[in-house]
């Protein structure tokens, strides 16, 4: 019981907005495969009979299931599973609901931590790594400007406005990616722009959107060290240098 309290927490929090993470809004979904559901004997009532990805002949319920799915899929990334690890999961699930486990979870569920922890840490050299070979690249772009922090800042358009201060509001539109293009997060899908305290988000952004003013485009560039460090965050590999091309559309001082 500890185990699924603990799971369905993680997967509750890798759907969480803005306030569990640094950056303006929570990156918007993993790119991991969604484990399978567990067969069962009996049909739900309400179940629909949709092939798997085929969403126009899904039921509404048959949705709410199926985004379920995709939430234990976000809160299994962080471990990196093999297919045949995967498979091991959903044979897990399937016993469970069968009231037939395999192992004892009292005797193996604290060492999900354990093994969360040391496949992170993998991960997040791995990522590194890559970061260090993107970081080098971008330093050396023409006009960009390499602070003392390790930020990489490049400015896309001038602005003409205000420029804030760490304790004021700003209003951006903005869209972030991983090194390899993968975008995670973006206010233009959303719609809508982001407001925020420039001193509540991760460091890259409180020293790079300092350097802007009203009406101006840039491209920060974010080492680990300025962004999520070797935790990493949904959707966010530990390790993980990011990109932002951010607009800023409004100042508003700090009381």
């Amino acid at each position: 019981m500890r185990f699924f309290l603990l799971f369905l927490t993680a997967a509750a929090w890798a759907q969480t907005p803005a306030a569990k993470t640094a950056t303006p809004a929570a990156p918007a979904s993993q790119t991991r495969p969604a484990a399978s559901a567990p067969a069962s004997a009996a049909k739900p009532a309400g179940a629909g009979d949709a092939k798997a990805g085929d969403a126009k002949a899904m039921t509404d319920n048959d949705k709410i299931i199926y985004a379920l799915g995709l939430s234990v899929s976000r809160s299994l990334g962080q471990f990196e599973l093999t297919p045949a690890e995967l498979e091991i999961v959903k044979r897990a699930m399937t016993d469970a609901a069968a009231g037939k486990p395999a192992v004892d979870i009292e005797t193996w569920g604290p060492k999900i931590q354990q093994l969360a922890t040391s496949r992170a840490a993998v991960a997040a050299t791995r990522q590194k790594a890559a970061s260090a070979t993107f970081l080098t690249k971008a330093a050396a772009e023409p006009g960009a400007k390499k602070t003392a922090s390790g930020l990489i800042y490049k400015e896309l358009r001038a602005g003409t406005g205000a420029t804030p201060g760490a304790a004021d509001n700003v209003k951006v539109n903005y869209r972030g990616t991983l090194v390899d293009g993968t975008e995670f997060d973006s206010s233009y899908k959303r719609g809508t722009p982001a407001t925020f305290i420039l001193s509540g988000v991760i460091k890259c952004w409180t020293e790079g959107v300092q350097l802007m003013k009203v009406g101006g485009k840039a491209r920060l560039v974010c080492p680990s060290a300025l962004a999520y460090g070797e935790q990493g965050a949904p959707g966010i590999p530990g390790g993980s240098a990011l990109v932002f091309e951010v607009e800023l559309l409004d100042v508003t001082r700090g009381k």
